[in-house]
């Protein structure tokens, strides 16, 4: 117990000496380290509405483009860039190219190497304690630092935290999710779904882990939907049939984002098309071309498609390719009976582990299922319906539905506040983690992290080793900034035109093809560091539905995960050399 003592009181010195330093590196960095300023291009679908005027579609609301200049004429192109020694003096300018594409040029920075220094902290702060809220903290305090916003308050934290985004992950995580576990666990309606399941269907923990990799197949919308909506369900079943937390969270997130690669039926393809236009390429010219491009890349997801086997062999008892700690979790598991690792420290509340159903009241499964049936019939209806499902809606119909079958069947209005409250209490501080890692995102990719990382790649490569290399580099923008949709903002608009310069002066037989794998790539290696980061709102989520310890679930995923990205790697490189 002493030398644990010792060493954990050694870990702390070196997180505290770790952070100090850094925040003098912020402060060299900021007043001392030039920034490089990068031009950013982004397409949109533009047309003209009823009025005669240009406008574009964002989040289904038309938006009016205003006056557009010449391109060599901006401020913001990349010539006029070079040239600056301050920030530009605005911040946006539409812009006709010499193609006649109207595109978006905004203007973004880098501080070199230096830029990857909040999240880099943050990860290293994380391995080290442990403790995802200081590690957090942490790097947002070094990157406000390099960025001069020394108020962190009201120039960081208030700011972040009071934006549209942030306040629906409050709503969402906080109040919707939170409150109908809290819900559930009162009305016993989670422990009786699971009993029913087991009784009936889950004969042990194989069985227990196929339904949960057949539920994360079933939702592929990918991302946190699909995390919730698997974790909450199975959770139950798989702690009741002895399931590892470190199983059920790898199942979970590794049945997300990745599907929603490969059943690419949601809004996914949408989005990223707008990221995807080349100047001159003909297969990218329009929005239905980028969509088809998009479709026919789909084979090429090989990180997403070897992602889900290996879920599917974990299910099946298939430890192989699964590493140490999971292969180690499942022998404790079944040996033991403790779900956790002795030391972990699970994003689930103890309000949410226990049932606390009132004398007299009698659960029933179909409490369970019914609210979930309408949870997920209203995220699909309101996708069709929306073109992008309302989750906000579905967690609240949810959650409505369960409190009103609770008053229905007798349960008191203040028994059920107090499993509404619980159920808050149980997941506030899995909220304020999002809530910080969402930040760190935030400051990382204001820093220009990304950008600098991309900068990286010139055109002298041999176009053989440009999709691993993009790979690679995406992967490391994901894991940094903790997310795939924020990677493919940052690395789409530079690598397609790249991958397609490449494909020019080295006389590709077939740059289609070639630029389909790197598309994947790109695609593919921001869904592997997004699902690996300690940072990322799908690891967090993952980690607090099914229960498990957030470092506990990085570390024994990142093995798998690893095994699917060199394997993909490997089929990417034969690929372009054999067929492109």
């Amino acid at each position: 117990m002493l030398f644990n003592f010792n060493l954990f009181s050694q870990l702390n010195r070196l997180a505290l000496v770790l952070f100090v330093a850094c925040i003098g590196v912020a402060l060299y960095v900021h007043y001392q380290v030039e920034k490089t300023w990068l031009e950013q291009s982004y397409v949109y679908h533009v047309y003209e509405n009823a009025q005669g005027e240009q406008v574009y579609k964002f989040k289904g609301q038309e938006v009016l483009i205003g006056e557009t200049v010449p391109y060599h004429l901006s401020p913001l192109n990349q010539q006029q860039l070079d040239k600056l020694d301050k920030a530009p003096a605005i911040s946006q300018q539409w812009v006709v190219d010499q193609q006649q594409q109207i595109k978006l040029l905004k203007p973004a920075f880098h501080y070199g190497a230096w830029s990857l220094l909040p999240a880099a902290l943050t990860i290293c702060l994380c391995l080290i304690t442990r403790e995802p809220l200081t590690a957090l903290f942490g790097g947002i305090v070094v990157g406000a630092l390099m960025l001069g916003n020394f108020d962190l308050t009201d120039s960081v934290i208030i700011p972040n935290l009071a934006t549209e985004g942030a306040v629906g992950l409050l709503l969402l995580y906080l109040w919707l999710l939170g409150g109908l576990l809290g819900i559930w666990s009162k009305t016993g309606a989670a422990q009786a779904f699971a009993h029913h399941m087991t009784t009936h269907y889950v004969k042990g923990p194989r069985s227990a882990k196929l339904v949960s990799w057949f539920m994360g197949i079933l939702f592929f919308q990918g991302g946190t939907m699909s995390t919730v909506l698997v974790g909450t369900t199975v959770r139950p079943l798989a702690d009741k049939a002895k399931v590892s937390h470190e199983e059920m969270s790898y199942i979970v997130d590794s049945t997300a984002s990745p599907i929603a690669a490969v059943i690419a039926f949601n809004a996914w393809p949408a989005y990223i098309q707008a990221l995807l236009f080349v100047p001159g390429v003909a297969f990218l010219a329009t929005e239905a071309d980028r969509l088809a491009f998009f479709f026919a890349s789909v084979p090429f997801s090989f990180y997403g498609i070897f992602a889900v086997l290996g879920t599917l062999l974990l299910s099946l008892n298939i430890t192989r390719f699964s590493g140490k700690r999971i292969r180690q979790a499942r022998e404790r598991a079944l040996t033991t009976g403790q779900l956790d690792a002795p030391n972990a420290k699970p994003l689930s509340a103890k309000e949410l582990q226990k049932c606390d159903v009132p004398h007299g009241y009698h659960p029933h499964y179909l409490e369970f299922v019914l609210p979930l049936i309408t949870l997920v019939v209203t995220a699909i209806a309101t996708f069709f319906v929306f073109d992008s499902p309302k989750i906000n809606w579905a967690f609240g119909a949810a959650l409505i539905l369960s409190a009103l079958i609770a008053l229905a069947k007798g349960m008191s209005l203040m028994d059920l506040i107090d499993g509404f409250g619980n159920g808050l209490k149980g997941v506030v501080v899995a909220s304020v983690i999002l809530m910080l890692a969402v930040i760190v995102g935030t400051i990382s990719k204001e820093i220009g992290g990304g950008l600098y990382l991309v900068a990286l790649l010139g055109e002298q490569l041999p176009f053989w080793a440009l999709p691993v290399l993009l790979q690679l580099i995406t992967m490391v923008i994901a894991f940094s900034t903790g997310t795939s949709w924020g990677t493919y903002a940052i690395a789409f608009p530079l690598a397609m035109p790249l991958a397609w310069s490449v494909a020019q002066l080295q006389g590709v037989a077939n740059p289609e093809l070639f630029m389909m794998v790197c598309f994947a790539t790109v695609l593919n290696g921001s869904v592997y560091g997004d699902q690996c980061s300690p940072i990322s709102d799908t690891t967090i989520l993952s980690s607090m539905t099914t229960g498990c310890d957030l470092m506990d679930h990085v570390k024994s995923q990142i093995v798998p995960a690893t095994y699917a990205a060199i394997c993909a790697a490997s089929l990417w490189t034969l690929t372009v050399i054999f067929f492109a």
